[in-house]
This record gives structure tokens, C-alpha cells and sequence, in this order.
């Protein structure tokens, strides 16, 4: 479509929609009786008198209704079906034509932007949703979880790994009517509305925003990150203060097949403590003394954790002698860990 006749598109669409509080008023009520004079919509509405030709003939103009000039003059109403069936057509083709123009922003040129458009928000909590290869932590709404329940279960069944973090817990779906299993791995619910609403894949890709921020309050906003060492915040965040405090509603285990692969030490020290027996991992991240990107392979001779799943680590034996391994910021450990792939048989290879 040539630019001329899009922009005239666009116009025409725009212009059939742009109707004011009188015309809404006026419209809506003919439709509903399907004929009446000046003075009946007068009568049923709010519409001063004086402005209710003025009102109807620009219904008139746009094609909503017909005026049969007679006296009192009938204001008719016209099929929606057909009123619209012209700007249908013209919208689809304007919609094909906008899309094939726009250019999607490349996720990759920002490490960390900020965002308050609360459409915005909700795209990217759905992009960094489908953007997970193997490991989400979500904290969701009531609300969004039903927004985005058949994306998590399409993901889930792609094999994903999902922690889903409910908030407030007044307001989550009750286990015994709600199909938990389908969507994540472990759902937790929080008590209050203070919690976050944020979704972090692999470790990495996130996005964090108030609740607010999606109440479409414009002093709030959202953060994304992306490619950013500040990335790491949102997970640590969830993983130690929100998902910590919050209480267990379901969970069916991570039933993936071994190797598996993490962004979270904490989950992957869970994970051997619930399947137990030997394992092997391969570790890639970067030495804590020197800062410098380190490859580590070995067997798991040992692992670390408490209760409040505030500490996790493992020890590896390696060719070179034993490396202890922890994660994001670790500065205990010999190595911070990015990627954890562990396997059963052998340490599994890294994913390059």
C-alpha cells in the first residue's frame, strides 16, 4: 500500500472512531430502539436540545444512522454490520500494512531500559516469557496468571522449568480448582500487594515492575534488563526474599530428564537433593578472584544448602583438584556460576 492511501487509511479509520461523549450517547441509544426523533433522544439522554442535530447528523456523516426528513424528523439506526463492514475491511488492511512496516526494536541494544506504558510491561513480561530456553521465575498477579496461563502452559510443556511466584495470596486460584501442574513447576503464593510483578528467563532476560506500574499509575514504571550484570539483581531478589517468604502451593517436581540446565545454583542444589544419587556438572561462569570467564567440569563431591534457600553451593571434583562453585556475586566459592548443565553419567557439554 502506497504511503498516500495509508495515511488516507488511517484517517478514514480514525475519523469513523472519533466520536464525542454526545455522539456515543446519541448512538448507543437509537441502536437500542431502533428509531427515534430529536426529542426522544433528548429525552433519554443528556444531550442539550439544541446540539442534538448537530449530534445526529454527524452520525449521519459517518454513516452510523440515516435521517428520514420528515416532521419531527426520524433518526434510524444502521445495521453495525453494515456501518462497519467498510472500516473492517480498511482496518485489516491497514493492520497488515502497519505491521509489514514496523520495524520490532532490537532487544539487544539496551542492556537496561525503563518502561511506564503499562501495554508495554505486559508485552514484555510475555516476550521474556517466550524467550526462556530452559528456567523461569515468574511473580504474577490472579490477574496475569490468567492473562498469560496458555503461554505458561505451552512453555511448561516445551519442557521449561517454572517457579511461579502468586501475589497476594487472597487472590490466587484455589489448588483444588485450578490446574497448577499444567502451567509450572512449584507455584508459591505471598500474603500482600507490596510484592513485585516480574519474570526473569534464564537467568538473565528480565523485567521488574511494581503493581502499580500496571494500574496504569504514570509516575511507576518498569525495568528491563537485558544483557545487563544488574540482571542478576531480579533473580537474587526473587530467589532469596520473595520466593523465601512465601508459602508452598503446589509442586509436582521438575520431571526433565537429566542433563538439565540452570541459571539458579538454588534450584539445581534442590533438584539433586530430590533426585540424589551421583551426578556430574559443567560450570560456566567466571573465576570470583580474578573476574576472568572459567569452564568447570567435574563430579559433584559435594553441595551446600539450608533451609531458607538463602545459601546454595556445590563442590566439584575436577582434573586440577576440587573447585567450590556458588552463584550470581559468590564471592565465598572459587567460582560464581552463570550456566549450570548437570548430567548423570558424565560431566554434560557446554552449551556453546
Amino acid at each position: 500500500m502506497p504511503s498516500d492511501d495509508l495515511h488516507a487509511t488511517i484517517e478514514r479509520v480514525g475519523d469513523r472512531f472519533s466520536l464525542g461523549e454526545y455522539e456515543i450517547d446519541a448512538y448507543l441509544t437509537v441502536l437500542e430502539h431502533g428509531q427515534l426523533t430529536a426529542s426522544e433522544i433528548a429525552d433519554r439522554t443528556e444531550i442539550p436540545q439544541p446540539r442534538v442535530y448537530d449530534t445526529v447528523r454527524s452520525l449521519s456523516d459517518r454513516g452510523l444512522v440515516e435521517l428520514r426528513e420528515s416532521r419531527p424528523m426520524k433518526i434510524i439506526a444502521v445495521d453495525p454490520e453494515d456501518a462497519f463492514s467498510d472500516v473492517q475491511s480498511s482496518l485489516t488492511e491497514m493492520v497488515d500494512e502497519l505491521g509489514a512496516r514496523y520495524t520490532a526494536p532490537a532487544r539487544d541494544t539496551e542492556a537496561v531500559s525503563l518502561v511506564k506504558s503499562r501495554s508495554t510491561i505486559l508485552r514484555y513480561l510475555e516476550e521474556v516469557i517466550d524467550a526462556a530456553e530452559y528456567e523461569l521465575a515468574l511473580s504474577l498477579t490472579p490477574d496475569l496468571l490468567e492473562r498469560f496461563e496458555d503461554l505458561l502452559a505451552s512453555r511448561h510443556h516445551e519442557g521449561i522449568s517454572i517457579e511461579l511466584l502468586i501475589t497476594p495470596e487472597s487472590g490466587a486460584p484455589d489448588p483444588d480448582e485450578f490446574d497448577y501442574a499444567r502451567v509450572a513447576t512449584t507455584v508459591r503464593a505471598r500474603r500482600g500487594i507490596t510484592s513485585p510483578v516480574m519474570a526473569v528467563a534464564d537467568g538473565s532476560y528480565s523485567i521488574y515492575a511494581t503493581q502499580d506500574a500496571l494500574r496504569d499509575d504514570q509516575d511507576r514504571y518498569g525495568v528491563i534488563f537485558n544483557r545487563s550484570a544488574l540482571g542478576f539483581l531480579v533473580s537474587g531478589f526473587f530467589g532469596t526474599v520473595l520466593w523465601t517468604t512465601a508459602e508452598e502451593i503446589h509442586s509436582n517436581g521438575d520431571d526433565r530428564p537429566f542433563p538439565r540446565r540452570y541459571a539458579s545454583i538454588r534450584r539445581a542444589v534442590k533438584d539433586l537433593i530430590e533426585a540424589g544419587g551421583e551426578f556430574y556438572a559443567t560450570i560456566e561462569g567466571r573465576d570470583v578472584e580474578t573476574g576472568t570467564p572459567r569452564l568447570v567440569q567435574g563430579k559433584i563431591a559435594d553441595i551446600s544448602f539450608e533451609l531458607t534457600e538463602e545459601i546454595a553451593g556445590m563442590t566439584l571434583e575436577t582434573d586440577d583438584g576440587e573447585v567450590t562453585v556458588g552463584g550470581q556475586v559468590a564471592s565465598y566459592e572459587d567460582v560464581e556460576a552463570h550456566e549450570i548443565t548437570v548430567g548423570r553419567d558424565e560431566p554434560p557439554a557446554p552449551d556453546r
